[in-house]
């Protein structure tokens, strides 16, 4: 019993060292692109203000991402299809980021029900799969969706790569006639330069300036979906934090949080529920 105490422990600290690091170091890259763009920023990383705020972005940057690891053997199980019953407002699917699983998105999934949208789903999309192969997911997804609940749209809510599968579904596979609302967090619309260290068939998608990313933003986006790119300026994941602008979206830009604390910031989720009801500016 001891040793296997002992083991756990060592695990336990060993999970946290490795997240904090990875943290620290994309927050690195990050300061670097960030200063290498705005040199005055410099003058300020020693400043109080500035320590706190680095201190801040890194205590919690790390502890998100700690929480999505502990619920992530929740986002094992099958999703359920909602229930049919009268709502005020169209059911809403989720789409979680490269590497994780829909687990992650619980507390936003709560956060929407007690705003008044009872017919939430997140579904799992596999890191290993292609781009394509995941919008057709999401496009039978919406079909079965729909056809359960009766509905003709649905809103579509994506996470970092999550918001890439949504807009590809919609701009690329027709799916804006079945899509009303879509909001992206922290997706890398433009790529990210971090993207070469992905190892997945879909970090090749997101090298900024790629073939992919090039064709997928000359198309424009259907005006009948209206769309909201919300993104933060200490993103730690997408750099710069500018490519998380979609063409054609309304960007909401916030700040104080990282990467992956878009997921559980209060400001977030609630900036995702104004979106929806067109109350945010």
């Amino acid at each position: 019993m001891t040793i296997l105490l002992s083991l756990l422990l060592f695990l336990i600290k060993t999970t946290i060292c490795v997240v904090a690091l990875t943290v620290l170091l994309s927050y690195t890259v990050a300061w670097y692109e960030r200063a290498n763009s705005s040199p005055a920023l410099i003058d300020r990383r020693f400043t109080t203000r500035g320590i706190g705020i680095a201190c801040w972005l890194l205590i919690q940057e790390t502890g998100c991402l700690l929480l999505t690891i502990l619920l992530r053997p929740l986002g094992w199980q099958q999703p359920k299809i909602p229930e049919a019953k009268e709502s005020e407002n169209p059911p809403v699917i989720l789409l979680h980021g490269l590497f994780q699983n829909r687990s992650c998105l619980l507390w936003l999934q709560h956060r929407l029900k007690a705003a008044g949208y009872q017919q939430v789903i997140s579904i799992n999309t596999p890191p290993w799969r292609d781009i394509e192969s995941l919008s057709e997911q999401l496009a039978k997804k919406v079909d079965e969706l729909r056809i359960h609940l009766k509905v003709e749209k649905v809103i579509l809510i994506g996470h970092s790569m999550g918001g890439i599968i949504a807009r590809n579904y919609v701009q690329s596979r027709g799916g804006s006639a079945h899509v009303q609302a879509m909001v992206t967090l922290g997706s890398p619309h433009h790529g990210s330069k971090l993207a070469p260290f992905a190892l997945s068939p879909m970090g090749k998608k997101l090298l900024p300036g790629c073939e992919f990313l090039t064709r997928f933003n000359s198309v424009p986006w259907p005006e009948a979906t209206p769309a909201t790119s919300i993104f933060t300026r200490y993103d730690n994941i997408v750099l710069p934090a500018e490519s998380a602008q979609m063409d054609g979206a309304r960007h909401i830009e916030l700040d104080g949080m990282g990467h992956t604390a878009l997921l559980f910031h209060p400001r977030a989720l609630q900036t995702v529920i104004e979106a929806l009801s067109n109350k945010a500016s």
